[in-house]
């Protein structure tokens, strides 16, 4: 085709015309401010209360959380390591490379992460202690009670239970990560380095969720409008 264009042999190239999709992304906007405390409040004396402080300031995936190791998290540097991900492949969990180079990451640890980990790190010691001799140790943060790589099913009944106490109807363990999104770039964080923490391939993703306004701001917005034009 190109080079029968250069030769005039066709007078332009027809796959200009040919117009692609831009992919849509089904997404939720995730939590307000209220409801992501009344989730951590739900989850407060939970055995994975850090796993859902992870999920809503970090916006880590469910896999990247299963799979994170304690060799990934430096807790005295405040960081986190994206190194690995739990993901089920032929019909088994496996431990897998993240999918894109902007997924695999290291993320700088607030203060709130830092502190529920340490507790964490302190309640895993006690329930190794206590089942020491069916243990699997494996080195994760988020195993399951027995040390081993924990079912994901396992993680959405927990999240049924929390979500049921907190009051979120059918909201999804994944619209934390739009959570994160969403508050962050509200706070002002610029796009870029919101799409940076999350681990987005493309900043159009992290737009998208941004985009996906509900209808209390969608309100509020025309309020505004009306109130500057009255």
């Amino acid at each position: 085709m190109e080079c029968a264009v250069r030769e005039e042999i066709i007078p332009r190239n027809a796959a200009k015309l040919v117009k692609v999709p831009v992919p849509k992304y089904k997404v939720n906007r995730g939590l307000t401010v209220p409801q992501a405390r009344a989730v951590l409040k739900a989850a407060r004396e939970h055995r994975l209360y850090a796993l859902y402080v992870l999920a809503l300031c970090l916006g880590l995936r469910r896999g990247e959380l299963l799979g994170l190791r304690w060799e990934d998290v430096d807790l005295d540097g405040g960081t986190l390591e994206v190194v690995q991900t739990l993901q089920r492949v032929a019909g088994r969990l496996q431990f897998v490379r993240p999918k894109t180079e902007d997924s695999a990451r290291t993320v700088p640890l607030p203060s709130i992460c830092v502190e529920a980990l340490r507790e964490h790190r302190k309640r895993q010691f006690a329930e190794r202690s206590d089942r020491w001799q069916e243990w699997e140790e494996h080195g994760l943060v988020f195993p399951s009670r027995r040390g081993t790589p924990m079912e994901p099913d396992n993680l959405r009944r927990s999240w049924g239970a929390i979500r049921k106490t907190a009051g979120l109807g059918e909201m999804r363990f994944h619209d934390l990560r739009h959570t994160c999104v969403t508050l962050l770039l509200n706070l002002g964080v610029p796009p870029q380095v919101v799409r940076d923490i999350v681990g987005h391939s493309d900043i159009e993703v992290t737009m998208t969720i941004y985009a996906h306004a509900s209808l209390d701001d969608k309100r509020t917005a025309l309020r505004k409008l009306g109130d500057a034009l009255g």
